[in-house]
Parts: structure tokens; sequence; C-alpha cells
């Protein structure tokens, strides 16, 4: 029996909301606990971004990787405007996973 894996689209930002990182997984609590933990190199790590403020869940890699490229393309107003239909006060939503 082949289990069904859930992949997540995310999107993170610093404590001041100056930066935001948008990225996909096939385990979101891992993930950005490695974020929070800086063990990711990168632009996560030299913006201090650590907090999860948005997601959305796929059922499959191809249409994970597609709607994380459609949102990365998009503008920051348009990611802002995401962020706040799902979290308006961006509250840190890695402790409601």
């Amino acid at each position: 029996m082949v289990m069904d894996k859930q992949y997540y689209i995310y999107i993170m930002t610093n404590a001041k909301h100056t930066a935001l990182y948008t990225g996909v997984t096939n385990d979101l609590k891992r993930r950005v606990w490695e974020h929070k933990e800086k063990f990711v190199e990168g632009f996560t790590k030299r913006y201090h971004i650590d907090l999860l403020i948005y997601y959305e869940v796929c059922e499959d890699v191809i249409s994970a990787i597609s709607r994380e490229k459609q949102i990365k393309a998009g503008s920051r107003k348009k990611k802002m405007e995401m962020v706040n239909s799902m979290n308006s006060e961006w509250r840190d939503l890695y402790g409601e996973l």
C-alpha cells in the first residue's frame, strides 16, 4: 500500500516583517524548525527569517512546486494579501502544527 504524501508551500518572515521567504516541503514542522534553528544556509539565515506566517497543502509534488513558483513570481503586495487572508495578525503558526 502506497501512502499519499502531502506537500506544503509556506511563507516565512522575520520579526520586523521586512523579508518574505517562500518554500516547499513534504514535512512542514521539520522544515520550519530547521529555519528557526538556523540549519538552513542562505537567505533565511542571513535575514533571520524564523516565523511561519502562511502555508498551503498540496497532494502532489508537481502541484506544490508549481504553486511555489506562482507565489514566488507574485509581488510582495500579493504575498502580503495572501498572508492577511489566513493570518491577519501575522502570528507564528509553528506552534499550531
